[in-house]
């Protein structure tokens, strides 16, 4: 079972970045293999929405990898009320191919307090345009949650950030077996 981990902001250093690391963290834990793309290290290029970049090495891990994908985790910081245009990009290069029947686990970091709520609507949104299969459960975390390094520390919330890992484990599991008749 593969899970790919998509940091989706595009700053160098990120509460994003902390989220995505430590997620990775648990999923590998529970047996999964993760891929992890951040946005933040391996850029794309624009969207020119009729094709073009093939010969892009991180838009072609990008494809590789969302093809791949028994399922997804994607985290966002909250821009202006939405997710970050970095990932908004990144998602315009996929289709409905790459998260048909493939749970998607959604998250968002906070610059201030109790922002994030509206990046994971409009991912939600977007990834429903994907036909992707978002869990009902979403993670959002506010700046106080994070370490000077931007690890995430809060007690609460690194629970809230292990319970999603179990979901989304566990409905990744079934809908591989599912899709498949046996694991990958």
């Amino acid at each position: 079972m593969k899970i790919l981990v998509l940091n989706g902001s595009p700053m160098e250093k990120s509460r994003t970045r902390g989220i995505s690391k430590l997620m990775k963290e648990l999923l590998e834990e529970k047996g999964a293999s993760v891929e992890y793309i951040d946005l933040g290290l391996e850029k794309l290029p624009l969207f020119p929405g009729d094709g073009g970049n093939e010969n892009n090495m991180t838009l072609q891990k990008l494809y590789k990898e969302a093809e791949e994908a028994d399922g997804f985790f994607i985290a966002s910081p909250e821009y202006h009320n939405g997710m970050s245009g970095a990932l908004k990009n990144a998602l315009d290069f996929l289709g409905g191919s790459h998260f048909k029947h493939k749970p998607v686990a959604i998250a968002a970091a906070s610059g201030g307090s109790k922002g994030g709520i509206n990046a994971v609507n409009n991912m939600r949104t977007v990834l429903r345009g994907l036909y992707a299969m978002v869990l009902p459960d979403q993670f959002v975390s506010d700046p106080y949650c994070y370490d000077e390094d931007y690890n995430l520390v809060d007690r609460e919330a690194v629970e809230r950030l292990e319970q999603m890992a179990i979901l989304l484990f566990e409905m990744t599991e079934k809908l591989a077996k599912t899709q498949t008749g046996q694991l990958r």
